[in-house]
């Protein structure tokens, strides 16, 4: 994977995410929402009342249950009217559209980041080049795949493409969100551009890559709008789950009416309907939709794109991460952080002349070697003249450096140096192997600069690893993830480096081949593998890899073959990627939990008020000593449906992730959603009863 180029930007990779959407970066389509905003809150009560069409109902089997219920219920309120059948009716209505406004909320804050992304789209014109190299203007809508444009300053790329010639600076905030401009270029891993992004500078070609209807930009709004999101495996054998609770029950409560009508207990066809209700998992039936829609909005507020519900919930099950040394768990550029001279060399000597080698050296590590100089001995940059010549760095030589008054100052690989300086007449100094030897061995690069025929000494170049980095590798480990570090590096280098930052393991010298043996590798053990590429070499793995994150940056083959797209093309995302996917993991096992736990309030309120006339022993499963049967049923009905209304916060921001091993968390989901399951219906069922015996309803 390329390096980040400079003008790219990206937010700190180092900031663990807190499942608090009102952390979300501030700019772009990421831009954070309330909990609860008035802009979704008044479209999402008129969708709640849309989607009780059976149609849209029967999707949800345990809410479609609710709705034939409360039907039932209507019929016997009108048929024999009665404060209890009218209430019972109300509140199981009240039930099926607090599930339908728990959707319908999660759904509005993807629809009314897709509005955005609308309002950003205008009507463009495109030059596009014909057959003789003149140029046309068409409408960007009549673009296809293959076509020529041409963009200079000031221009919106009318469609997604690549660009062919050229080199832009281009602003890329109406996807990305980031102000900063960035360089895009033809003949690399970033020269990937996406319609309705504006060139800035320069001028280039670019050919479409985009269907009509079909661009980067039209896909980002059906995904974030929801339109294409699909069930995932575990939500869809999860709902399969609850359909069966639901059939299991339904039999049950049918029987107990001729059962009833057998002991002589006068059971209401009412009170039948709210038993059911109450027995069969509404709560999680309620929210489960809008869990996954979150988990993926969740994803959306941190910049990152999956083009599928499969994806995010494949992250939280992930046990391998493959991570790119170079802008992932290092910096991206290695610093001069040390001048080690050879024997009867002072160190200022070294320092002198490796800056003047470094002078006209615009690369990253060139300019470091100047501000190391500067650090240590304060030696200031100086005017050449014109009498100098610069050396620029080849792949052939492996050396760059400086011509100036007399002197062929030369700084670069070691092997290459040292050939360089026999070929001067020079000697090789004894001490130099050991230092050259002795950075390698540490994971730093050694550049050795010579002046003329003599060896001077050694430049210490350092990959930085990013701060905070190994506790993030830590964390990962406590949930059982593994990590490999990916680097072009030699087996010393990638070691040391491997060891400074914590992770588990590394591959070396890597090609694109060598990551598809490795990913293979492990998906042969039965492991889930992420990983992360920007490059045409990089699609085979991304499309091997159960979740292949492309960099925005990148090129079209790389995104084409990735599930997930990140805008801010920061390698880092991977990270909170999994840390994404394990909270809706865990969001839906904890209210799946709470959900089945709170039924068990809900029997020892409905239960005995069915049959305690007849069985008055079951009086003693009136534990809660609700008033009457009538307000037993009733309070649990409402509390049934205002439990959903209570956990829509939960469901939208996911229970907070804390890394920790799988007992751990299975532990705390029995201990605060299991117990606390059990306990918080007890406190409110008796609470409602008050309320309702208190205002004289029963």
């Amino acid at each position: 994977m390329a390096a980040p180029h400079p003008g790219d930007t990206a937010p700190d990779p180092t900031t663990t995410p807190t499942g608090d959407d009102t952390t979300a970066r501030p700019h772009g389509v990421a831009k954070p929402r309330r909990l609860f905003d008035r802009e979704i809150l008044g479209p999402a009560v008129v969708e709640a009342f849309r989607k009780l069409h059976p149609k849209v109902q029967v999707r949800n089997p345990v809410m479609f249950v609710v709705l034939v219920g409360t039907v039932v219920t209507l019929v016997e309120a009108v048929a024999h009217p009665s404060v209890f059948t009218w209430s019972i009716t109300v509140w199981l209505a009240l039930t099926v559209l607090f599930a339908n406004f728990a959707e319908a909320v999660a759904e509005g804050r993807g629809k009314a980041q897709a509005e955005t992304l609308r309002r950003m789209r205008s009507e463009t014109t495109a030059r596009r080049l014909t057959g003789s190299g003149d140029e046309e203007r068409v409408p960007a809508a009549e673009l296809v795949r293959g076509d020529l444009v041409v963009c200079e300053a000031g221009d919106l790329v009318p469609s997604d493409g690549e660009i062919v010639e050229g080199i832009a600076s281009v602003d890329e905030s109406a996807i990305t969100g980031e102000s900063a401009p960035v360089i895009r270029e033809s003949g690399g891993d970033r020269s990937a551009v996406t319609g309705g992004t504006r060139v800035l500078s320069d001028r280039i070609v670019v050919r479409i890559t985009a269907e009509r209807g079909q661009t980067f930009l039209d896909r980002m709004i059906s995904l974030v709008e929801g339109a294409d999101r699909q069930k995932t495996p575990n939500e869809v054998a999860l709902t399969i789950l609850l359909a069966a609770l639901t059939l299991v029950f339904l039999p049950v409560v049918v029987a107990l009416r001729p059962f009833g009508t057998f002991s002589g207990a006068s059971v209401s066809v009412t009170v039948l309907v709210a038993l059911l209700v109450c027995l069969i998992p509404t709560t999680i039936g309620a929210l489960l939709s809008a869990i996954g829609i979150a988990g993926m909005d969740r994803l959306v507020q941190r910049n990152v794109l999956a083009l599928s519900g499969r994806a995010v919930e494949a992250a939280g099950d992930v046990q391998t991460l493959l991570l790119d040394k170079t802008g992932t768990i290092t910096l991206g550029n290695r610093m001069a952080s040390t001048f080690a001279p050879v024997p009867g060399v002072d160190e200022a000597a070294l320092a002198e002349a490796a800056q003047l080698a470094s002078l006209a050296d615009e690369t990253p590590e060139g300019r470091s070697i100047v501000v190391l100089a500067k650090e240590r001995f304060d030696l200031r940059e100086r005017a050449l003249g014109e009498d100098h010549v610069f050396v620029p760095f080849s792949a052939t030589t492996r050396m760059s450096g400086l011509d100036v008054d007399g002197r062929q100052i030369r700084k670069g690989a070691a092997e290459a140096v040292r050939r360089w300086v026999l070929e001067q007449g020079g000697d090789v100094p004894d001490g130099l192997d050991e230092l050259v030897d002795g950075f390698a061995r540490a994971g730093s690069t050694p550049l050795v600069v010579a002046d003329g025929p003599k060896v001077l000494g050694v430049i210490e170049l350092k990959d930085v690893v990013k701060q905070g980095i190994r506790e993030r590798f830590d964390q990962l480990r406590a949930v059982g993830i593994r990590t490999v570090m990916i680097t072009g590096d030699n087996p010393l280098t990638a070691a040391a480096i491997a060891q400074e930052a914590g992770v588990d393991d590394y591959l070396a010298e890597a090609t694109p081949e060598t990551k598809m043996e490795l990913i293979k590798a492990e998906q042969a053990g039965g492991k889930l593998v992420a990983m992360t590429g920007d490059g045409t070499n990089d699609a085979p793995a991304l499309a091997q890899a159960d979740v292949g994150v492309a960099m925005n940056s990148g090129t079209t083959a790389a995104k084409e073959a990735g599930n997930m797209v990140d805008l801010d093309s920061n390698p880092t995302k991977l990270i909170d990627i999994v840390e994404v996917g394990k909270q809706l993991l865990i969001t839906r096992g904890a209210l799946t939990t709470f959900s089945i736990a709170n039924d068990v309030a809900k029997y020892f309120a409905i239960i005995p008020a069915l049959f305690v006339s007849t069985y008055p022993q079951l009086g003693a499963l009136n534990i809660m000593k609700l008033h009457s049967p009538q307000s037993a049923v009733l309070s649990a009905v409402i509390f049934n449906a205002l439990v959903i209304v209570a956990l829509i916060p939960l469901a939208l921001r996911g229970v907070r992730f804390r890394p920790s091993s799988a007992s751990a968390i299975l532990r705390r989901n029995v201990l605060v959603y299991g117990v606390g399951g059990i306990i918080v219906p007890f406190v409110f069922i008796k609470l409602i009863d008050l309320v309702l015996t208190g205002t004289g309803v029963f």
